[in-house]
């Protein structure tokens, strides 16, 4: 008997519905799994076989042959182990399950036939809405993940005798709902910081909201202590909040990745990710035998935070020059390509010397070449990628224990949507949305200058030997500050302000 049970593979962040075909013939024994399938698909005999054991089934002695197709895509992970035991119980007749077929049935098995919980549920759950099934069953742990899909009934369960007894004998399973946009608008300003609790560093928080104001990367550089990791965490409490589809696309990341838990169903907030100095490159951008998605994907919608930057290595640092352009991600292989989305804001912190502080200060001991050793592990071109550096000064005594509290990121928040806002309508016929990711056309429409400010710019490329990347990169900056303030044209302040934001250009780096 031949029976069509439906699954799904995830390839990059979308989904493909599998087929996998069970036929029993009565001449003959033995299992043949094809189609294929990974080491862990094929070792899912032992597991389901113990499964059906323990719950009052067996495989029957006879030949089993399993495609899972299409035969030439490769599957991988142990989530098929429910629908092949399924499709095994009903092929052999010891179930009658006339409606498996309306739905994609995913799960790893456990020995007591339990189920574990797997991962890319929402991208499995998004196609089989839209190819039509009437529902998902799967593993308890994944429900509120998947509930979040509208119009797809979605069955978690806990043990696969559940599964056997909802199409054997008729007993109904609960199904899961949520309602997306309450779980959506109830999170949708939790922040665990704030910038009020930053004693002091003005200059920086200005410069932080700038950079929100825009989606420009930006890099901190200052003494140990002086508040560089405290200020980085605080950026997603200034960003716009997450719109619903933004929520998704995020989601759909962290959920190939495994990151998602089970409580959570849908990311409300920006990410923040802040990968250690060892990491590879491959763990940075993604990729491996099986790719995977790397940080920056999981930064995608939000923020991705290199704490000491310098320590990471060269290698690492600039692979991650043209995702920072292009906003995507493109693994390549043999016989496929994936692309992972990775529009993320970069911000990076450094100490200006080995020793962890500015030359002019006391405590630096090291000599000019050690400096120029230590600002050489940063190229350039990755440089000229960071729109915004700015420098963190030590927090003086008297700052620390003033009582006043600064400003909220709740206001600094309202001024930053305010000049998104003016973006949202300024590109409103465009692919980009915010300054950031305009091109040349758009700084030429967007970013004229008069006189004054021609000139000005002018010395500032002669003096601080700036590359033409750098004055878009000013452009855009002042932009950004002019949107801050409400004003329609970029004047000379605005272009000062920006020049001020390029502290890695200046003389006193070169020293």
């Amino acid at each position: 008997m031949l029976v069509k049970v439906f699954g799904s593979a995830i390839h990059g962040v979308s989904a493909q519905t599998i087929t996998i075909e069970v036929n029993i013939d009565t001449g003959g024994v033995g299992y043949h799994l094809v189609g294929l399938p990974d080491n862990a698909i094929k070792e899912s005999s032992y597991r389901i076989s113990a499964a059906l054991k323990n719950v009052g089934y067996k495989i029957p002695g006879k030949k089993i042959t399993i495609n899972m197709a299409p035969a030439d895509l490769r599957k991988e992970g142990s989530a098929y182990d429910l629908s092949i035991a399924l499709g095994i119980l009903t092929a052999s007749e010891q179930i009658v399950a006339e409606t498996i077929g309306d739905y994609i049935i995913m799960g790893e098995l456990s020995l007591d036939g339990g189920l574990q919980p797997i991962k890319g549920i929402l991208p499995i759950a998004i196609k089989a809405r839209e190819e039509g099934f009437k529902g998902i069953i799967l593993p308890k742990q994944n429900t509120r993940e998947a509930a979040i899909v509208n119009n797809l009934e979605v069955y978690g369960v806990e043990n696969i005798k559940e599964v056997i007894d909802f199409f054997n004998e008729g007993k109904p399973l609960q199904p899961t709902k949520i309602d997306t946009r309450k779980e959506f608008e109830d999170k949708i300003l939790d922040f665990p910081f704030d910038f009020s609790e930053v004693k002091g560093q003005e200059t920086a928080k200005r410069a932080m909201e700038v950079a929100a104001a825009g989606g420009h990367n930006i890099i901190l550089i200052g003494p140990p202590g002086s508040g560089k990791t405290m200020l980085a965490k605080r950026i997603p409490g200034i960003l716009p909040p997450l719109t619903l589809k933004e929520a998704l696309e995020t989601t759909k990341i962290h959920s190939v990745a495994g990151k998602m838990g089970a409580e959570t169903s849908l990311m409300t907030t920006r990410p923040f990710r802040s990968p250690h100095h060892t990491i590879s490159d491959v763990a940075l951008v993604g990729g491996g035998s099986y790719p995977q998605p790397g940080e920056i994907s999981l930064a995608h919608n939000g923020v991705l935070f290199l704490d000491e930057m310098p320590e990471f290595k060269r290698q690492v640092l600039e692979v991650m020059r043209q995702p920072l352009e292009d906003r995507v991600v493109t693994i390549s292989r043999a016989k496929f390509t994936v692309n992972y989305p990775a529009s993320f804001m970069l911000v990076a912190s450094m100490n200006p010397s080995p020793s962890g502080y500015f030359p002019d200060d006391p405590n630096n001991t090291s000599s000019v070449i050690e400096m120029q050793r230590y600002m050489n592990k940063l190229s350039g071109p990755l440089l000229d990628r960071i729109d915004i550096h700015i420098e963190v000064q030590k927090v003086e005594f008297e700052q620390l224990t003033e009582k006043r509290k600064g400003e909220s990121s709740d206001s600094i928040r309202k001024r930053v949507l305010c000049a998104r806002q003016k973006q949202t309508e300024r590109y409103a016929n465009n692919i980009i949305h915010y300054n950031a990711q305009m091109g040349p056309k758009e700084i030429e429409q967007y970013c004229a200058l008069d006189e004054v400010s021609q000139n000005l710019i002018k010395i500032a490329m002669e003096k601080l030997n700036l590359s033409a990347r750098a004055y878009d990169r000013i452009l855009k900056v002042s932009r950004t500050i002019a949107d801050l303030e409400g004003a329609e044209n970029i004047t000379s302040t605005h272009i000062s302000e920006a020049i001020q934001y390029r502290s890695l250009d200046r003389e006193f780096w070169n020293v």
